[in-house]
């Protein structure tokens, strides 16, 4: 049994709390003890080293002790015997000659050479290329030329257009105008021909869209107005918009005084006023126009080369590019169907004056024509599948040329920055960068830009980036490496001197073919009149007559047999390589099986 007993209390009995008022408080002074100096014990801080990078073992070597001696001597002062003049040319001869004839002069050649040699082998065993410093790069002597593919601008509707003409905007390039138009007039029908402007950092969707009543042929910005576009369409008229009052034209050319066929080449005036422009087309017909004033042309030029002064359309021959340079001012450039450049100069009195300058450029039409932005009096054309450099002082022959291509050339255009650096494009989706001051014979850069062939082709105005377009309505947005867009110290001089020397030896050429026509012609002229004095000879005249038929004739026959012997080898090869090919890969599957 437990027996427990609580005891009780009251609070009030224990724990009393502290009652602390002002009044109740003790103040003392503690004054300073020299005495307690003597407890007082200083302690040295203690170090403790720690290390938490890699130990690395030290490698010493002992190299060949070099022993200095400081001698200074004035060479004016001691160099030579105090009995001998320095200045006295026959002293010193006299005195080396002396010195060479001793018998102690080999034997301290000898002593003295090792040592100098042991110099000299030493600098020449010391590599002046080698890295010190692992972690730069070494610029290389020649620099890479390459280039990337930046952004890529596809046409946003689902029945894919091709893109028929580019244009940088002029405030710093930071848009671009594409035409879109569809080459195929059975697909034509579906009712939208817009055409697009493209912002460079927004690939995803355009910045704005121009809606033609029919497709658009070439848009061209206005260089003096970044809000400003002329475009030629398929109808053969001119278009004006301004994208600050929508995308609809502002202003349409009359149907009467247009182009008969579409207007597929359009281009500014360098003029005061920033209005004024001119048109091609296929037609045959160059037309002025002002934009404040667009219902009419305020000159028209037919390309009628045989009669100029008739102005006859009906004869008159297709313009296939158009060219206009700035600084020249009135003279403009055009290439015709024919293969023809027409230099023409605006300021001439009649159309003969105009068209007065001819070069034969091309064998097909002339697709791109563009004179160089440096070396004006240059231009180049491209056609056919070749391009060539022409220079306005030979009419006759082009001073540069590039061998031809297996695919046809859709274009060609100058590099803005570098003098030398052009471009070419062509069916097979390859661009081609070429630079006459490295080589002549083959490119120096060959992109494979898609598959599809390539319509159109616009450097951007600072060098480094070019938009080109394909037929399936993308545009793709190269970057060049430095090598192809920067020029070098003697870029310019380099470039004047070839261009200069291709230039005479075309001229002395064209003066040895101008020589030898001469001749010929003479010897015609005698020979016609040899032929008027045998009349009574008709049998002889006949039977001259009949063999240089023959003898043509065979003549072409075996050409054309040539030219099939040619076709016939390669699309064997094309075979065989294709078998080949085919074989290789036949052989790799059956490796991966087994």
């Amino acid at each position: 049994m437990n027996a427990e007993y609580a005891y009780t209390r009251k609070r009030m009995h224990f724990g009393k709390r502290c009652n602390f008022s002002d009044s109740d408080k003790t103040e003392m002074e503690v004054k300073s003890n020299p005495a307690l100096m003597s407890n007082y014990v200083r302690k040295d801080p203690v170090t403790h080293a720690t290390q938490f990078g890699k130990i690395y073992a030290v490698h010493e070597i002992n190299t060949t002790t070099a022993t200095y001696k400081d001698n200074k001597m004035f060479h004016y002062e001691g160099g030579w015997p105090k009995d001998i003049n320095m200045k006295d040319l026959e002293q010193t001869v006299r005195y080396r000659r002396k010195i060479e004839k001793d018998e102690l002069y080999i034997h301290t050649m000898l002593q003295l050479l090792p040592s100098m040699e042991h110099c000299i082998l030493q600098n020449n065993a010391c590599n002046i290329y080698e890295q010190y410093f692992a972690d730069v790069e070494a610029n290389p002597l020649i620099q890479r030329a390459f280039s990337r593919t930046v952004n890529v601008y596809r046409d946003p509707l689902t029945t894919k257009r091709q893109i028929a003409h580019l244009s940088w905007s002029p405030d710093q390039g930071n848009r671009f105008a594409a035409s879109y138009c569809n080459d195929d007039f059975k697909k034509s029908s579906s009712g939208n021909y817009a055409s697009y402007i493209w912002e460079v950092e927004n690939p995803n969707n355009p910045y704005m869209m121009l809606k033609p009543f029919c497709p658009i042929l070439t848009l061209e910005y206005n260089p003096k107005d970044s809000n400003i576009l002329i475009g030629g369409l398929a109808t053969g008229q001119v278009a004006c918009w301004d994208i600050r009052r929508g995308s609809e034209a502002v202003d349409i050319s009359s149907v009467e005084f247009s182009h008969r066929d579409p207007c597929d080449n359009i281009l500014w005036i360098n003029s005061k006023t920033g209005t004024d422009f001119f048109s091609a087309s296929k037609d045959g017909q160059i037309k002025w126009w002002d934009t404040r004033k667009m219902q009419i042309p305020t000159e028209t030029l037919v390309m009628d080369l045989l009669k100029p002064e008739d102005q006859n359309v009906d004869k008159a021959i297709g313009i296939s590019a158009l060219q206009f340079e700035p600084s020249i001012g009135t003279r403009f450039m055009c290439g015709l169907e024919n293969g023809i450049v027409i230099s023409g100069n605006r300021k001439g009195k009649t159309p003969g004056e105009k068209i007065a300058t001819r070069f034969k450029a091309q064998y097909g039409p002339v697709i791109s024509l563009e004179r160089n932005p440096t070396f004006v009096k240059n231009f180049l054309t491209v056609g056919d599948w070749t391009s060539r450099i022409w220079s306005e002082d030979c009419r006759e022959s082009c001073i540069a040329w590039t061998p031809g291509h297996r695919d046809f050339l859709t274009g060609g255009a100058w590099s803005v920055t570098r003098y030398s650096v052009y471009y070419l494009i062509k069916t097979d989706g390859t661009l081609d960068v070429w630079d006459f001051l490295i080589q002549q014979d083959s490119p120096v850069l060959s992109v494979k830009v898609c598959d599809e062939s390539l319509t159109c082709l616009r450097p951007h105005e600072q060098g480094q980036l070019a938009a080109v377009a394909n037929k399936k309505g993308s545009t793709y947005l190269l970057e060049f490496s430095e090598a192809l867009t920067v020029n070098q110290k003697n870029d310019k001089l380099l470039l004047t001197a070839l261009l200069d020397r291709e230039t005479r030896r075309e001229k002395v050429i064209e003066a040895k073919n101008r020589e030898q026509r001469l001749k010929m012609k003479t010897l015609k002229m005698h020979g016609e009149t040899d032929f008027a004095d045998a009349s009574s000879k008709p049998d002889e005249r006949e039977d001259a007559k009949e063999s240089s038929d023959s003898l043509r004739n065979l003549l072409i026959a075996q050409c054309e047999q040539e030219y099939e012997n040619i076709i016939n080898t390669e699309l064997t090869r094309q075979v065989e390589a294709s078998n080949v090919e085919l074989n290789n890969n036949v052989m790799q599957n059956d490796a991966i099986i087994s």
